[in-house]
Protein backbone atom coordinates (compact mmCIF):
# COMPACT_ATOMS: atom_id res chain seq x y z
CA UNK A 1 0.00 0.00 0.00
CA UNK A 2 1.32 3.61 -0.80
CA UNK A 3 1.73 6.25 2.02
CA UNK A 4 -1.61 7.57 3.28
CA UNK A 5 -1.89 11.52 2.73
CA UNK A 6 -2.94 13.68 6.20
CA UNK A 7 -3.30 17.00 6.96
CA UNK A 8 -1.06 20.14 5.33
CA UNK A 9 0.69 17.42 2.63
CA UNK A 10 -2.81 15.83 1.70
CA UNK A 11 -3.85 19.68 1.09
CA UNK A 12 -0.85 20.57 -0.84
CA UNK A 13 -0.55 17.30 -2.88
CA UNK A 14 -4.32 17.68 -3.72
CA UNK A 15 -4.14 21.23 -4.87
CA UNK A 16 -0.57 20.62 -6.87
CA UNK A 17 -2.29 18.07 -9.00
CA UNK A 18 -6.22 19.32 -9.03
CA UNK A 19 -6.89 16.36 -7.03
CA UNK A 20 -5.28 14.03 -9.10
CA UNK A 21 -3.38 12.58 -5.86
CA UNK A 22 -5.59 13.41 -2.77
CA UNK A 23 -9.30 13.13 -4.34
CA UNK A 24 -9.40 9.18 -3.76
CA UNK A 25 -8.26 9.22 -0.22
CA UNK A 26 -7.17 5.45 1.04
CA UNK A 27 -9.98 2.67 0.73
CA UNK A 28 -10.79 4.47 -2.14
CA UNK A 29 -13.03 7.06 -0.22
CA UNK A 30 -13.51 10.94 -1.78
CA UNK A 31 -12.02 13.41 -0.37
CA UNK A 32 -12.59 17.42 -1.04
CA UNK A 33 -9.99 20.67 0.24
CA UNK A 34 -12.13 23.14 2.80
CA UNK A 35 -10.73 26.33 2.83
CA UNK A 36 -12.01 28.47 6.19
CA UNK A 37 -11.53 31.60 7.41
CA UNK A 38 -9.52 31.33 10.50
CA UNK A 39 -11.45 32.76 13.57
CA UNK A 40 -8.87 34.34 15.47
CA UNK A 41 -5.99 34.91 12.73
CA UNK A 42 -8.34 36.11 9.91
CA UNK A 43 -6.10 33.75 7.58
CA UNK A 44 -7.04 30.74 5.17
CA UNK A 45 -7.20 27.41 6.74
CA UNK A 46 -7.09 24.31 4.75
CA UNK A 47 -8.51 21.18 5.43
CA UNK A 48 -8.95 17.62 3.38
CA UNK A 49 -12.12 15.90 4.53
CA UNK A 50 -14.28 13.06 3.21
CA UNK A 51 -17.49 14.22 1.47
CA UNK A 52 -20.59 12.98 -0.31
CA UNK A 53 -22.74 14.60 -2.88
CA UNK A 54 -26.52 15.43 -1.74
CA UNK A 55 -28.28 17.07 -4.51
CA UNK A 56 -25.82 19.85 -5.76
CA UNK A 57 -24.41 20.48 -2.63
CA UNK A 58 -21.39 18.43 -0.52
CA UNK A 59 -21.25 17.01 2.77
CA UNK A 60 -18.93 16.47 5.76
CA UNK A 61 -18.57 15.29 9.33
CA UNK A 62 -17.28 17.47 12.23
CA UNK A 63 -15.53 14.72 13.90
CA UNK A 64 -12.15 14.83 14.69
CA UNK A 65 -12.13 11.46 15.29
CA UNK A 66 -14.46 11.49 18.13
CA UNK A 67 -12.34 14.12 19.96
CA UNK A 68 -14.62 16.26 22.92
CA UNK A 69 -14.31 19.18 20.91
CA UNK A 70 -15.18 20.11 17.81
CA UNK A 71 -12.44 20.70 15.08
CA UNK A 72 -11.06 23.80 14.47
CA UNK A 73 -12.71 24.24 10.94
CA UNK A 74 -16.10 23.61 12.25
CA UNK A 75 -15.13 26.61 14.65
CA UNK A 76 -13.96 28.48 11.57
CA UNK A 77 -17.15 28.25 9.36
CA UNK A 78 -19.43 28.83 12.36
CA UNK A 79 -17.34 32.16 12.87
CA UNK A 80 -17.93 32.42 8.61
CA UNK A 81 -19.24 30.49 6.52
CA UNK A 82 -18.15 31.80 3.56
CA UNK A 83 -15.49 28.93 2.21
CA UNK A 84 -13.67 28.02 -0.77
CA UNK A 85 -14.20 23.85 -1.89
CA UNK A 86 -12.39 21.87 -4.12
CA UNK A 87 -13.38 18.62 -6.26
CA UNK A 88 -10.79 17.22 -7.92
CA UNK A 89 -10.12 20.48 -9.79
CA UNK A 90 -13.13 22.19 -9.59
CA UNK A 91 -13.05 24.57 -7.25
CA UNK A 92 -16.03 27.03 -5.77
CA UNK A 93 -17.26 29.48 -3.22
CA UNK A 94 -19.73 27.99 -0.96
CA UNK A 95 -21.94 29.11 2.26
CA UNK A 96 -21.65 26.22 4.79
CA UNK A 97 -24.26 25.52 7.36
CA UNK A 98 -24.58 22.83 10.25
CA UNK A 99 -27.04 19.99 9.06
CA UNK A 100 -30.53 20.47 10.92
CA UNK A 101 -31.53 17.47 13.07
CA UNK A 102 -33.56 16.14 10.31
CA UNK A 103 -31.09 16.00 7.90
CA UNK A 104 -28.64 14.69 9.94
CA UNK A 105 -30.50 11.75 10.59
CA UNK A 106 -30.58 11.30 6.46
CA UNK A 107 -27.21 12.18 6.25
CA UNK A 108 -24.81 10.52 8.45
CA UNK A 109 -26.41 6.80 7.37
CA UNK A 110 -24.48 7.82 3.54
CA UNK A 111 -21.35 9.50 5.54
CA UNK A 112 -21.18 6.05 7.54
CA UNK A 113 -21.18 4.06 4.49
CA UNK A 114 -18.35 5.86 2.62
CA UNK A 115 -16.39 5.87 6.30
CA UNK A 116 -17.79 3.27 9.00
CA UNK A 117 -15.12 4.71 11.36
CA UNK A 118 -17.73 7.96 11.73
CA UNK A 119 -19.69 5.86 13.88
CA UNK A 120 -17.12 4.48 16.00
CA UNK A 121 -16.08 8.61 16.47
CA UNK A 122 -19.89 9.13 17.54
CA UNK A 123 -19.64 5.92 19.83
CA UNK A 124 -16.53 7.19 22.07
CA UNK A 125 -17.42 10.99 22.13
CA UNK A 126 -20.31 12.78 24.58
CA UNK A 127 -19.91 15.40 21.89
CA UNK A 128 -22.91 15.95 19.10
CA UNK A 129 -21.03 15.56 16.01
CA UNK A 130 -22.53 17.95 13.12
CA UNK A 131 -22.52 17.08 9.71
CA UNK A 132 -22.08 19.99 7.75
CA UNK A 133 -23.48 20.74 4.55
CA UNK A 134 -21.61 23.00 1.94
CA UNK A 135 -24.12 24.59 -0.42
CA UNK A 136 -22.23 26.15 -3.74
CA UNK A 137 -22.82 30.31 -3.55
Amino acid sequence: MSDVLFGDEHVRKYEETDGEVGHVWQDGVPTLVLTTTGRKTGQPRKFALIYQTHGDSYVVVASKGGAPDHPGWYKNLVADPHVTVQVGAKRFDAVARTASAEEKAELWPTMAAVWPAFDDYRAKTNRDIPVVVLDPA
